[in-house]
C-alpha cells in the first residue's frame, strides 16, 4: 500500500482510492518536525477546495501547521478519530488520513513525487 503514495514537497501523502477521490495526510517527515500532536483542525465536509490551498491544521506542543492540497475537489470524508486521538495521524495511512477529496482533475496526482523521488527531496533537504 505504502508503495502507491504520493508525496508533496510540502510534506503531505496522497493515496488514491475509487479512480478520483484522494486520501491526504502528512509524512514521517512532518509528523518528526511538529513532535507531539495535540489538536487537528479538520475541513468541512462539502467544502470545495482548491489545489495548493490550505484546509486543515495540525497543532502540536511546538508550532501549528497548515495541511495543503495536491489536488483540487470537494472534501467527502475527514478522520473524525483525529479529534479524539490527534496522534492517530503517526500511526498508519488507514488510521492517520486526514481528509478524502473527490478531485475535480486527477491527473494533477501526475506532479506529486513517488516514494523515490520524495527520499531524494528529502536527502537533499538537510
Amino acid at each position: 500500500m505504502a508503495d502507491s503514495l504520493k508525496f508533496t514537497s510540502e510534506h503531505e501523502w496522497v493515496r488514491l482510492e475509487n479512480g478520483n477521490v484522494a486520501v491526504i495526510g502528512i509524512t514521517e517527515f512532518a509528523q518528526d518536525a511538529l513532535g507531539d500532536l495535540v489538536y487537528v483542525e479538520l475541513p468541512a465536509i462539502g467544502r470545495r477546495v482548491g489545489k495548493g490551498e490550505d484546509f486543515a491544521v495540525v497543532e502540536s506542543v511546538k508550532t501549528a501547521a497548515e495541511i495543503y492540497t495536491p489536488v483540487a475537489g470537494e472534501i467527502v470524508a475527514i478522520n473524525d478519530n483525529l479529534s479524539a486521538d490527534p496522534e492517530l495521524i503517526k500511526k498508519s495511512v488507514e488510521e492517520g488520513w486526514i481528509a478524502k477529496i473527490r478531485m475535480t482533475d486527477p491527473s494533477e496526482l501526475a506532479a506529486l513525487m513517488d516514494r523515490k523521488a520524495y527520499d531524494e527531496f528529502l536527502k537533499n533537504q538537510k
